[in-house]
């Protein structure tokens, strides 16, 4: 690590401030959630824990290192160095949203509502930040790998994403394509609402639900697994697609890709849709994990 390390806060705008962009004045903020049974109140404190755990962190930062800061919406234009170390304010999604920007930097989650969250990417409270900041620095805070996804284009272009991978149309109407497992050569035509491929960190999330609605599915790999599981959603039967491929695992070295057979279908990790390839007619998508794993500070 550099003798002057960098610390880049990572976090996101609250609800407060959405609000408030949104409506222009506390009164009228104040005026929508009370129509909808909310209050002001609770949003402010939501917004005070998250600023005071700011402040903390902040704080905490050794007066001679660097200092960044990044915003959610402008993570995929920061310039993240190789010395860096991260520190997420925020809920696991967060965490999820800031790895696949980074590449070996270690990863601190910083959760602002302690006892509210039930995060298990953000297990830190702000005071601790000092104590894991210094640990850091001196090479001996512990860290958990986490295996993440990659979505390779035939072109070069590529993504991760540590909770999983979306392919579909950017509608979400039904895509076209033919889904290749390269390890069994199977191979079949499908018309569906797009492919999933999900992590052991990402388990939990949209590939869970997924699995919960099949009667026959595979188990779902663990959160220190080098593996991936895949998903087909709502594949539709014709004469000239089939739903007999629809899901299973991957091991380490192991790929399942798709040739687009209709308009551009999008690729993009961890719900930023945003930050997403596009794959047009005849271009191959490759997924399988990647080379990168999130260093996350235990």
């Amino acid at each position: 690590m550099a003798l002057v390390p960098r610390v880049v806060v990572a976090h996101r705008r609250t609800e407060l401030d959405e609000l408030l962009d949104r409506h222009g004045t506390r009164g009228q903020a104040e005026f929508f959630l009370r129509t909808r049974g909310r209050t002001l109140a609770a949003e402010q404190d939501r917004h005070d824990a998250q600023q005071d755990a700011l402040r903390q962190v902040r704080a905490a930062i050794p007066a001679e290192w660097r200092r960044g800061d990044v915003e959610r919406t402008d993570l995929h234009r920061f310039g993240f160095e190789p010395d860096d170390v991260c520190v997420v304010v925020g809920q696991d999604g967060l965490v999820a949203n800031t790895a696949k920007y980074l590449d070996g930097q270690r990863l601190i989650g910083i959760d602002p509502e302690p006892g509210r969250n039930a995060g298990v990417l953000v297990t830190h409270r702000p005071a601790a930040a000092a104590r894991l900041l210094r640990a850091v620095a001196a090479g001996r805070a512990p860290v958990q790998e986490r295996a993440m996804v990659r979505a390779t284009l035939d072109d070069g272009q590529h993504l991760d994403a540590l909770n999983e991978v979306f392919i579909g149309h950017p509608s979400h109407q039904s895509a076209r394509y033919r889904l290749v497992v390269l390890a069994t050569e199977a191979s079949e035509r499908h018309s569906s609402s797009g492919l999933i491929v999900a992590s052991g960190t990402g388990a939990t999330g949209w590939a869970a639900s997924i699995q919960r609605e099949r009667r026959e599915s595979p188990a779902l790999p663990g959160i220190h697994d080098r593996s991936l599981a895949w998903f087909v959603r709502e594949a539709w039967p014709s004469p000239a697609t089939g739903v007999s491929l629809t899901d299973g695992l991957l091991a380490e070295g192991e790929t399942v890709g798709l040739v687009v057979e209709s308009d551009a279908l999008v690729v993009f990790g961890d719900g930023l849709e945003a930050d997403r390839l596009t794959a047009t007619w005849g271009q191959t998508v490759a997924v399988a994990l990647s080379p990168r794993t999130l260093q996350l500070v235990g």
